[in-house]
């Protein structure tokens, strides 16, 4: 199986992977069988990491490849020997292949704590197939998921979001598991800059935005412990990947919780330095006719069939006095009147929240085309740490930018994120070596009198205006001549095909 591509596009096997797993399926219910296939590709992936942090620990003569206590000194996880992926491969022919597993995962949340209850254990069930089960080990051992590589490229995630798209599928129901892609949460992440304070994603997902930060920490020379990390997520498949998303990286997932943001909100009394999110796009199933007299709804009711405006006065309820959010959201959020949202966005905007508008290329989500933006807020924009910024707002069109990585996706490159990030960051006045300027067709930084004029509509396109052309010196007389001269040669050129055309028809009993 194919299993790299550059850093990312279609890996190649999630499509494989998926009609071989579904074939070993048998009977089961898609819903049980969920649980079976990603709590083996959750086993695959811990002894994955772990191995290749075992091989490191041998090569020092001083050190036991198998005292647990190496493992956290370099906050690695640790997998005991009975949960490790070649022992189970070693047994996966065997009838008790099942109660092996469950005794793996057990194992696991013996010596990880923040893993406890959070991994399934119900593989020795006798209504489970054994020979079906050991086939899916065997298969499933052919993808590598938790080595260095493979998690650059988050195959991990990729995997799962292709999965529980397939489950959603097979389970009847519209599939709605977002996976973000790394290119954008890589831009939500240099754009805030989460250095240190607390760090809040209500929608949390596998815990991609936390691990980009992490990596935007440790890249900037600064330290992991200076943040600490808050989420939820509603999807209980999800949460426990999250959960062992972070604790294979040694993030503390101690204040990741399961339940649902809206009715069941976790965190009532969090004010968060950082939000960072990728909502569920345009929700029509979110609950808002329980909700109405919520007291988060400060700027107005969101309509109860779609959630865009309660997610963005979810994340304003939970910013601290000088906090910021940066969010994805359907592109419709910026200038959607219906349902009472526009006036809900005039009020936000009225209340100089909005920071920065980031309209997005087209294709770069994998299971959804609907195309998308970013939001900036902040609750502070006189905040000493930037240049005051009261009443202005910054539009950056960036939609022609991008790369396509295969024929259907499209990702942001390295120097695309550091172009949009470095136009933010010199706006706020923080970089001593850029002034920022206004670049029409990419960047405009608007007054709340402007968006007014716009009737409150958010669209970047609105208000960066067209992009300048190049001047053109050449004579009106000379480039005429040069124009209808090249025009001549191609209408020759016309005719000769033209030509050629009846002679090859005329050659097969056809004349014109």
């Amino acid at each position: 199986m194919k299993t790299t591509n550059g850093n990312s596009g279609d890996l190649g096997f999630e499509q494989k992977l998926w009609l071989a797993a579904d074939k070993l399926r048998s009977n089961m219910d898609a819903a049980e069988y969920k649980h079976v296939v990603l709590g083996l590709i959750f086993l695959k992936y811990i002894s994955d990491a772990f191995n290749e942090v075992y091989e490191e620990v041998k090569k020092d003569k001083t050190s036991d490849p198998e005292d647990i206590d190496e493992y956290l000194a370099r906050r690695a996880f640790w997998v005991p020997k009975e949960a490790r992926w070649d022992y189970l491969q070693k047994n996966a022919k065997k009838p008790e292949i099942g109660k092996l597993i469950d005794e793996a995962m057990d194992l696991i949340e013996r010596d990880n704590r923040s893993l406890k209850g959070v991994l399934l254990k119900n593989y020795s069930r006798p209504g489970l197939n054994k020979q079906r089960l050991g086939e899916l080990i065997d298969l499933i051992g052919t993808i590598g998921l938790g080595d260095k590589e493979n998690r650059s490229k988050d195959v991990l995630g990729r995997v799962y979001e292709y999965f529980l798209g397939q489950f959603a599928d097979a389970e009847g129901k519209k599939g709605g598991q977002f996976y973000t892609p790394r290119s954008i949460v890589k831009l939500l992440v240099e754009m805030l800059e989460p250095f240190k304070g607390r760090i809040f994603d209500p929608c949390c997902g596998s815990g991609g935005m936390f691990v980009q930060s992490e990596k935007f920490i440790e890249a900037h020379g600064g330290r992991i412990g200076d943040i600490s990390i808050y989420g939820q997520e509603s999807n209980q498949t999800t949460w426990r990947l999250c959960k062992m998303n972070l604790a294979i990286r040694g993030i503390d997932a101690t204040k990741i919780e399961w339940g649902d943001s809206f009715r069941d909100d976790q965190f009532k009394d969090l004010r968060a330095d950082f939000i960072l999110a990728n909502p569920p796009f345009n929700d029509s199933d979110w609950g808002g006719e329980h909700l109405q007299e919520d007291a988060r709804w400060k700027f107005g009711v969101p309509p109860k069939n779609n959630a865009n405006f309660a997610w963005v006065q979810h994340f304003i309820h939970h910013l601290s006095p000088a906090g910021v959010a940066g969010f994805v959201l359907a592109n419709g959020s910026m200038s959607s009147n219906t349902s009472g949202e526009g006036e809900i966005r005039k009020n936000i905007i009225e209340a100089d929240l909005v920071d920065c508008m980031v309209a997005l290329p087209s294709q770069l989500f994998y299971n959804t085309m609907i195309p998308a933006c970013l939001w900036f807020l902040s609750r502070n924009k006189g905040n000493h740490k930037f240049r005051a910024r009261n009443g202005q707002i910054l539009f950056i069109d960036a939609r022609m930018m991008g790369v396509m990585i295969d024929r259907r996706h499209r990702e942001l490159t390295d120097e695309d994120i550091k172009k949009i990030s470095d136009t933010y960051h010199a706006w706020r006045g923080e970089l001593k070596d850029k002034k920022y300027e206004d670049i029409p067709g990419f960047c405009k930084s608007a007054t709340l009198e402007e968006v007014r004029k716009q009737q409150w509509i958010l669209t970047p396109g609105r208000y960066v205006g067209a992009e300048e052309e190049e001047e053109d010196d050449e004579e009106f007389e000379e480039k005429m001549n040069r124009l209808t001269s090249e025009l001549a040669k191609q209408m020759e050129e016309g005719r000769r095909l033209d030509e050629e055309i009846k002679k090859n028809l005329a050659s097969i009993g056809y004349r014109i």
